[in-house]
């Protein structure tokens, strides 16, 4: 049976063509519903804070769940809007309401509670990359979840991002839909269309985020791809130092020990410049189209790291082009510093203006360049956020920095044309519909701390792998500090996700026990594991007949964990390859402290 037909019996058919789960309705948690959010009153911020005159009109028009909304300037003076608020609601939530909502940046999650929210990594939107948020608020953004002790989940979110930002502000006993209008002129007479919003309750909150899933497929179709890539990638053995003769030495491993990881990624390294893509590194001894060649005359497919949207000062695309950058209040280009992080490699930064001509033409022919002559078939995109940068003025003034990201990879996908785009260290929501692959975590380290963070980070984004794009776990690091039982926690949740795999090791080095392990953890699923509950201990992944068990154990002691089979099944331990026998009815095992396991329970036939 080919693999679609596997993961449409599992309901789970990646990209397109499976209705999702419905969530059965639930009781309103503490008065908030639907109808309250439908009730609740919307406003208009205009920059400066000046109080909005009558004559700028919000309509909001509920279809269901979903609400399209609109802002007219039916007067005769133009208006500069900061922000449209299209609820404000008084929700009555307990403090310990669990939450959960995605970030502007890939990279910020937040997590926690409804009283206490928590980053769920190290970089967050507000202190990392200085977005400007409310006084007093706790911002998240593109969609969040609030749910109950008694298992009442609600789901609020922005279904589109064509042109505005939308967030949910956290405040007092206050919750907030907003967008970021960023105080672009309305012109009299002129309307804005904004983004789709809804709001659902229900039980099972994995069928309500089936249910967002479809609705942002729909709003922004994902680019299409069979199935997610396997590959190796240079950055976690060796870094920015990486030498042409490692990667190819990193090839004839490969092409002994494990020729299904098809892509092979020169991670950074290769260029002279942060912003100079197209001319060769010392590392490379100026020859990275060699290495190119030889990876695609081994019969695998050349990869790349490019950071299309942001150039060093010492660059001779920033010396020689200096209009297609993003300006400040003077019209000189704007140093990253000013207004966010300034970069973690050879900074400050300046940001690739996405509305400008020139720099549109420029991204077009970067990837059609590497496509076409250089051979690459997958480009991992670094460092979008700054194509969407915020505090700056661009080329088109009526654009808002999504506009402006999102014209900037329409010339990278134009150039790139079949390649593989991966989408990293992006604005997330602003990428729907722009790239194959979206990253899902912070980068790997070889410690515990990292590999249990990231895994959390990613699992918590399985709703989105093979309905929005292919997620991206980061590479999976099999040497180094980490224990046996570590390493098969970090082996369990990468396979959990389903999505893409990336070897990051050196693969000269690493031992055979490992590389029978990195052999089976690929080709990819492609169907995420469904968890029981947001502890994140038991998932599960449906291949027709074939039920997957994901066991991870977060604590330091060992713990029993169990799981049910609706008719006997052959269960075997996918590490260890021991036979576990017939099972059926509840299968219950006791997974050692900081480790995983894959259990495969074939149907006895």
């Amino acid at each position: 049976m080919r693999r679609r037909d596997l993961l449409r019996l599992a309901g789970l058919a990646p990209l397109a063509g499976v209705a999702p789960r419905v969530a059965r309705p639930a009781a309103s948690l503490a008065g908030l519903d639907l109808e309250a959010i439908r009730r609740a009153p919307g406003r208009v911020v205009l920059a400066g804070g000046a109080p909005a005159p009558d004559t700028l009109k919000l309509v909001r028009e509920w279809e269901g769940p979903f609400c399209r909304s609109r802002l007219s300037n039916t007067g005769s003076s133009a208006a500069r809007v900061e922000q449209v608020v299209l609820f404000e609601a008084a929700d009555g939530l307990p403090p310990d309401t669990r939450l959960y909502g995605e970030g502007f940046q890939m990279l910020s999650q937040t997590g926690g509670t409804r009283g206490e929210p928590r980053a769920l990594g190290d970089y967050t939107d507000a202190r990392h990359y200085r977005l400007p948020e409310p006084e007093g608020a706790s911002v998240v953004y593109g969609m969040m979840t609030l749910s109950s002790a008694a298992d009442v989940h609600h789901l609020t979110a922005f279904t589109s991002c064509r042109r505005f930002s939308g967030q949910f502000n956290v405040r007092g006993a206050t919750l907030e839909g907003a967008l970021d209008t960023e105080g672009l002129e309305l012109r009299p007479g002129e309307s804005w269309e904004l983004e789709e919003l809804t709001f659902r309750t229900g039980r099972e909150p994995a069928a309500l985020l089936d249910e967002l899933a479809g609705r942002l497929a729909r709003n922004h179709p994902p680019l299409s791809f069979p199935a997610p890539p396997s590959g190796w990638c240079s950055w976690y053995c060796f870094g920015p130092r990486v030498t042409g003769q490692q990667v190819l030495d990193n090839l004839d491993a490969i092409a002994k020990s494990v020729p299904g990881l098809k892509y092979v990624q020169i991670d950074d390294g290769y260029q002279p410049a942060m912003g100079d893509w197209l001319e060769t590194g010392p590392a490379f001894g100026g020859d990275v189209r060699g290495v190119l060649r030889r990876i695609r005359e081994r019969g695998f497919e050349p990869a790349i790291w490019v950071a299309p949207f942001i150039a060093e000062k010492g660059s001779h695309l920033f010396g020689s082009h200096p209009e297609w950058f993003v300006k400040d209040a003077a019209g000189a280009p704007l140093s990253a510093d000013r207004v966010t992080f300034g970069g973690w490699r050879r900074g400050p930064w300046y940001a690739v203006d996405g509305t400008h001509p020139g720099a549109q033409e420029h991204l077009e022919g970067v990837f059609r360049t590497m496509r076409r002559e250089w051979g690459c078939t997958y480009f991992k995109l670094d460092a979008n956020f700054w194509g969407a940068i915020h505090g700056g003025r661009f080329h088109d003034p009526q654009a808002t920095r999504v506009e402006a990201y999102r014209r900037g990879m329409d010339a990278v996908r134009r150039g790139a044309g079949d390649a593989f785009l991966l989408g990293c260290n992006h604005p997330i929501w602003a990428s729907l519909g722009q790239v194959h692959g979206s990253r899902s975590s912070n980068d790997i380290k070889r410690s515990w701390s990292r590999v249990a963070g990231t895994a959390r980070q990613n699992l918590l984004r399985n709703w989105q792998n093979g309905r929005l794009w292919w997620n991206d776990p980061d590479a999976v690091v099999l040497t180094g500090e980490l224990s046996e039982d570590e390493t098969r926690f970090h082996a369990t949740a990468i396979y959990a996700t389903g999505g893409m795999l990336l070897s990051g090791d050196d693969l000269t080095q690493v031992p055979p026990a490992r590389l029978a392990m990195l052999r089976k953890l690929q080709p990819p699923t492609g169907v995420a594991a469904r968890f029981e509950d947001d502890s994140l201990r038991v998932g599960t992944i449906l291949l027709g007949d074939r039920r997957i068990a994901c066991l991870l154990n977060w604590d330091d002691v060992p713990r029993s964990l169990s799981f049910p089979l609706p008719r006997p099944h052959r269960v075997v331990d996918l590490w260890s390859d021991e036979d576990r026998g017939r099972h059926d009815g509840v299968v219950a095992t006791t997974v050692p402290a900081r480790s995983g396991t894959v259990l495969v329970c074939d149907p006895v036939r």
